[in-house]
């Protein structure tokens, strides 16, 4: 894995002040950062006020790393608190962040939600919880969690990650690998955008498993269109088994680039990295939770983008395995 440097926009000041200014307004107005039609609709107003430069710091993903780090604001490690134990009693700790990441999330794209994720919230609290240790969730610790596509098992999913550092003493690296990057056979390429295996409702949607039995819509794993190849990749719930030894070698193929051209990225409190979901898989590394409070912590945001071309047409008719996502629409 290589710690190459990862393409930085540094947010200016004024910038940063106009950002906090919205977020303050917002926490004034609603006291909470739990999401409502009445605080969405009032993001989408404040965010539409931001001026271009601004807008220019969140500009599309526009290399073949697809992702960059966004530095200049930052976090007071005393201010927001403990680590939430789990996501369930984070509650409205770092309302303030939320907000922040509510408002990048609607000059980037529109906001999604889950139903069945985190009640429905649009801003994720990403912390080890006791239980989920070696589950390939977000809460896990103790395990790899593996390079995925997120919500890859979703025809709806976010063609943008945010993700908000809080905390991370201990300098934990999340693992970040494109596509673009990768080098594979034509003929590798052909097979893998054939639709051969399904991807299944990774343990976070534990609600969705039962959709497993309506014949699960097999997908391609990569996607070609006119700008380059796409992927759509979780192989901790893609039932590898069921394919042919010359699809699993090729697949194969197409992790072990994966993993070569992986980079680590190690947030530091403030940063926000935003991950092109089309062109990136992501993962976390092991460590070793100490449930004190002071274990990293990250807030995480997805986003949709309008008109985007990066995905097959034939997702449109995949059942989601019963996953309702929530968007934030324009008032």
């Amino acid at each position: 894995m290589s710690t190459a440097a990862t393409p930085v926009r540094q947010l200016d000041p004024h910038t940063v002040a106009e950002l906090r200014e919205a977020a303050a307004k917002l926490l004034a107005e609603f006291g909470t950062s739990a999401t409502s039609p009445e605080l969405l609709g009032r993001v989408q107003r404040l965010a539409r006020d931001f001026g271009d430069d601004l807008r220019h710091h969140f500009r599309p993903v526009d290399t073949a790393d697809g992702l960059f780090v966004l530095r200049g604001l930052d976090v007071d490690d005393e201010g927001i608190g403990p680590t939430p134990g789990s996501w369930a009693t984070a509650g409205d700790s770092g309302a303030i962040h939320d907000l922040v990441l509510l408002l990048l999330s609607t000059v980037m794209g529109n906001p999604i939600a889950w139903e069945g994720q985190q009640n429905g919230r649009f801003v994720h609290n990403i912390v080890p919880s006791p239980g989920h240790e070696t589950e390939q969730t977000g809460a896990s610790s103790k395990v790899l969690l593996s390079p995925h596509t997120e919500d890859a098992f979703h025809p709806g999913r976010a063609h943008l990650l945010i993700l908000g550092c809080m905390r991370n003493h201990d300098g934990i690296a999340t693992t970040a690998a494109s596509i673009r990057k990768t080098r594979l056979t034509d003929a590798d390429v052909d097979l893998l955008t054939t639709a051969v295996l399904p991807i299944l409702p990774d343990d976070a949607y534990k609600a969705a498993q039962g959709y497993t039995d309506q014949a699960p819509p097999a997908v391609p794993a990569l996607f070609a269109t006119e700008d380059g190849i796409t992927l759509r990749y979780d192989p901790a719930y893609t039932p590898l088994d069921r394919a042919d030894a010359e699809y699993r070698a090729a697949y194969g193929r197409l992790s072990d680039e994966l993993a070569r051209v992986s980079v680590a990225v190690s947030l530091r409190p403030g940063e926000v990295l935003v991950v092109d979901n089309d062109l990136v898989v992501h993962g976390r590394v092991p460590f070793q939770a100490r449930y004190d409070g002071t274990d990293r912590w990250l807030k995480r945001a997805s986003v949709r983008v309008a008109g985007r071309r990066t995905r097959p047409p034939a997702e449109a008719g995949e059942h989601g395995y019963g996953q309702a996502a929530l968007e934030a629409h324009a008032s």
